[in-house]
């Protein structure tokens, strides 16, 4: 599929008047652009802070970056592609699938590239969103649609000294390829889905890579393997046999589930990824190193069948005793060890729970986001939040997945926002405001479930949760019941206004 960049909008006119704002253009920002305009509703702008389209696709290019959800549940319901090369689809296949997508369904003529969201603020004399953004441009909307993801705010350690580092610094978000690093001292901090990705692939290239890990992932084997001519000639020419492929890696996934929610098979799972350590790494330093010694589940499990064989080089070397210091071209753990490095690289993730904080969004009452969610995150069904009315939030927050694909989620969620936009943009109703009752409620439950999952019982600290230590990000359950839960907006929950003149 051909790359095609859209042309930046012209910011002449200091205000746009619309009547649906959607922020991002992941999965989560065009999948609503495109079922807006299935529904005839045409009267939406997308804004994007990048020229290009894509979001996490499009900003994560590190050696190695691909999906570790099979392709076939990593794409839209709606828009199958017969054609993925691969069983776990690469970055730049993803990103490919997310431009075909954007041509099909017609929506780039709604993108405003280079457009930075900062902010909101709702007006409830016009039951409108002022939307601000960094170059000044405002939009006003009757409905605002956060698709900014969880992914997108690359997470630094403080690391005492390493604003005087001399060599080369940068995150596997922003990777740097104009960096050579062929013969060069690599230092990597960090060991999580992105480090296991990118550090087998430089491994081979580096002179010496010092790996520092902090807390070990629990790694199974990936079963990732070329989709044949044949199976993609199949795909093409009869759809429902994809249809039906795709179902049953659903399931397969939802199976994976039963890690997190039962013992045993957390249990079992465990046995078999020792195993899997034991068969892969002869070292016994380097396997106890590697080796959690918390339950499995409690971070995401990670798949790679190449990390394990990477930390087996002899130029390879893992530390565990921690950063003390950085100094201009080394870097001293705690032990005392100091480690000459030409580059230090970031595999520290992102910002999740905290991925709002520098955004300064004012619902009713002149109440911030910020207030409303000081003792941490809360959204009925993580879509909408009390105070902020015709505000929805995709992939917001206890909507994350640690066994299935987010895609399906979000198709869940923009199918529960197209039902209550469409009343919203037919002018039957001008304000749409979740309950605080119903909210607290929902929360109630779903911290309830958790409080006792192994993300919170598991012994290990991970970015499930927030500085309170309370997961902000995981659905504690099935996906399917998620689905029948967000089917429709249920009338009942919210307090609904009829629509005023703007």
């Amino acid at each position: 599929m051909a790359r095609r960049r859209s042309k930046p909008q012209s910011t002449s006119n200091p205000v746009h008047d619309t009547s649906v704002v959607i922020v991002g253009t992941g999965f989560s920002g065009l999948g609503t652009a495109i079922k807006l305009k299935q529904a005839g509703i045409h009267d939406f702008v997308v804004l994007e802070k990048s020229d290009d389209l894509g979001g996490t696709w499009r900003d994560n290019t590190y050696p190695g970056c691909a999906c570790d959800v099979p392709s076939l549940m990593y794409s839209f319901s709606f828009e199958q592609n017969p054609d993925w090369s691969r069983f776990f689809a690469g970055q730049q296949e993803i990103s490919d699938y997310l431009q075909h997508c954007a041509d099909k369904y017609g929506v780039r003529e709604h993108i405003h590239h280079g457009v930075e969201f900062t902010g909101a603020e709702y007006d409830e004399t016009t039951q409108t969103w002022r939307v601000s953004t960094k170059g000044g441009t405002e939009y006003v909307g009757r409905a605002l649609v956060s698709g900014v993801g969880a992914l997108h705010l690359p997470s630094y350690p403080d690391l005492p000294g390493v604003e005087g580092f001399e060599g080369e610094v940068f995150h596997s978000a922003e990777w740097n390829h104009d960096f050579d690093l062929e013969g060069k001292r690599v230092a990597v901090v960090g060991t999580g889905a992105s480090a296991i990705q990118f550090v087998p692939q430089i491994a081979e290239e580096v002179a010496q890579l010092h790996l520092f890990q902090r807390t070990p992932p629990w790694i199974q084997p990936k079963p990732d393997r070329p989709i044949s001519e044949g199976v993609r000639k199949w795909f093409r020419r009869l759809p429902p046999a994809q249809r039906i492929a795709r179902a049953a890696v659903y399931w397969l996934l939802e199976a994976r589930s039963l890690v997190v929610f039962s013992p045993r098979f957390g249990r079992i799972s465990e046995m078999l990824s020792k195993r899997y350590i034991r068969r892969t790494i002869k070292d016994p330093e380097l396997r106890e190193a590697v080796t959690p010694d918390y339950s499995i589940g409690c971070k995401r499990i990670l798949l790679s069948s190449d990390y394990y064989p990477a930390l087996n080089r002899s130029n390879v070397d893992v530390r565990t005793s921690g950063i003390k210091e950085v100094r201009k071209r080394s870097v001293v753990t705690g032990d005392g060890e100091e480690h000459s490095v030409d580059a230090i690289i970031y595999g520290t993730g992102f910002h999740v729970t905290d991925a709002f904080d520098h955004l300064e969004i004012v619902g009713r009452e002149g109440r911030k986001l910020q207030d409303a969610w000081k003792d941490g995150m809360e959204a009925h069904l993580g879509v909408t939040v009390s105070g902020f009315p015709n505000l929805f939030f995709l992939l917001g927050p206890n909507t994350g997945l640690g066994h299935n694909s987010v895609v399906f989620m979000i198709e869940s969620q923009i199918n529960y926002v197209l039902s209550c936009l469409r009343p919203i943009c037919r002018g039957d109703i001008g304000h749409i405001d979740v309950r605080q009752s119903v909210q607290d409620e929902f929360n109630r439950e779903i911290q309830s479930k958790l409080s006792g999952a192994v993300w919170s019982e598991g012994g290990c600290r991970s970015w499930y949760l927030d500085a309170n230590g309370v997961n902000r990000t995981i659905w504690p359950g099935p996906t399917w019941k998620y689905w029948l839960r967000t089917r429709k907006a249920d009338p009942a929950d919210y307090e609904i206004q009829a629509a005023g003149r703007r």
